[in-house]
């Protein structure tokens, strides 16, 4: 089993920047793609980014140029920095992990979710 635990979100006005972590413990493997998803207040879960072992990453359009994914398999980290963020990024973002190390846009391909991490972007 892993288990993720997300940090890092919080209130910040539109233009500005945050950076989310997520650590993962337990049966970790660097081998392993992961990924970033987000939710919003009555909306479905969307793709935002992802990450295989090697540092190939994909990204979601409305992110693209804006975020920026990155791993650190030594300390089981993945990041997440976001940039020039807009109120319409505000969400909940969750780290997602799959066995495998390809990247899936499809949460329901990931095996392993955080909690969550609330991000809200004001005006």
């Amino acid at each position: 089993q892993v288990q993720l635990v997300e940090s890092g979100g919080g209130l910040v006005q539109a233009g500005g920047s945050l950076r989310l972590s997520c650590a993962a413990s337990g049966r970790t493997s660097s081998s392993s793609a992961m990924g970033w998803f987000r939710q919003a207040p009555g909306k479905e879960r969307e793709f935002v980014a992802a990450i295989t072992s090697g540092g190939g990453t994909r990204y979601a359009d409305s992110v693209k140029g804006r975020f920026a994914i990155s791993r650190d398999n030594a300390r089981n980290t993945v990041y997440l920095q976001m940039n020039t963020l807009k109120p319409e990024d505000t969400a909940v973002y969750y780290c997602a992990a799959r066995r495998g190390n390809n990247i899936w846009v499809n949460g329901n391909e990931y095996d392993y979710w955080g909690q969550g991490t609330q991000v809200t972007v004001s005006s």
